[in-house]
């Protein structure tokens, strides 16, 4: 049915909205001199390795998030122009041959966005994943890919070790662990609610596209409209969070990208 597959297309879209390239605003940012280093690409992207066969790469620190405020704050404070790039290979479909200023800085913004809430999540142990959750979301992520071949070479081409891969998948599961506690415990959706979408949206968007199909009545149609309603609810939380946490956020550019 053409609305379910909008539904499950608006699901989708939400549980990967902080891990896809929207065009973010990126406000509070504060301008100074960046510091240019040089170092190996190991699992742990400062580690002092003096000898890896990993790829060596030029990296720069491109920001910070609250590494003022946060008196612990480790990595997820520190945004890499590696860690641009590694977001630009887990993408679909994105070139990753001299990346234009345009896509580092939409990954820029979602970084920052996603740096905002692991900080959230991080006082929440108890949504650690697993690492059977943590394979479950690789497997995932490398069907949404051509093949494995590809997903393969472009983890190489920027670098990305397994290690690191599992790290920033774990991340992400932390992410939509925090938003589910955070915000789907809180939906109520009502009945009112659900009957003024069927009537004014539901049945009008079915009969536009399907004219003669029968329309479902709307006790058939009552689960799906909720779990419409209940995302869209989520959704419009989520946003509303990161638009405060960004005001309050001390957000500092160290080299433009």
């Amino acid at each position: 049915m053409e609305i379910l597959r909008e539904t499950n297309t608006r699901n989708a879209r939400r549980r990967l909205r902080v891990f896809t390239l929207p065009p973010f605003p990126f406000s509070a940012v504060y301008r100074s001199l960046g510091l240019l280093f040089v170092f190996t690409l190991s699992p742990f992207p400062f580690s002092p390795v003096t000898r890896c066969f990993a790829q060596k790469v030029v990296d720069k620190m491109v920001a910070t998030v609250n590494a003022g405020v946060l008196p612990e704050c480790r990595q997820i404070c520190l945004i890499t122009y590696s860690d641009l790039l590694w977001q630009l290979a887990l993408q679909p479909n994105t070139p990753l041959d001299s990346p234009t200023s345009i896509d580092l800085n939409r990954a820029l913004h979602l970084l920052i966005d996603q740096r905002l809430i692991l900080q959230e999540a991080e006082k929440l142990p108890s949504i650690a994943p697993t690492s059977e959750e943590i394979k479950t979301a690789r497997d995932e992520l490398v069907k949404a890919f051509p093949s494995p071949a590809e997903f393969q070479q472009r983890l190489q081409q920027v670098g990305l070790t397994a290690e690191k891969l599992d790290e920033i998948l774990e991340q992400r599961l932390r992410i939509e662990k925090y938003l589910d506690f955070r915000f789907r415990n809180f939906v109520v959706i009502t009945q009112k609610e659900i009957a003024d979408y069927y009537k004014d949206i539901y049945v009008p968007r079915l009969k536009a596209r399907a004219p003669g199909q029968i329309v479902p009545t709307l006790e058939e149609a009552r689960v799906e409209i909720e779990r419409i309603l209940t995302e869209a609810k989520i959704e419009s939380d989520t946003d509303a969070f990161l638009d405060n946490a960004r005001e309050r956020a001390e957000i500092v550019t160290l080299n433009a990208v």
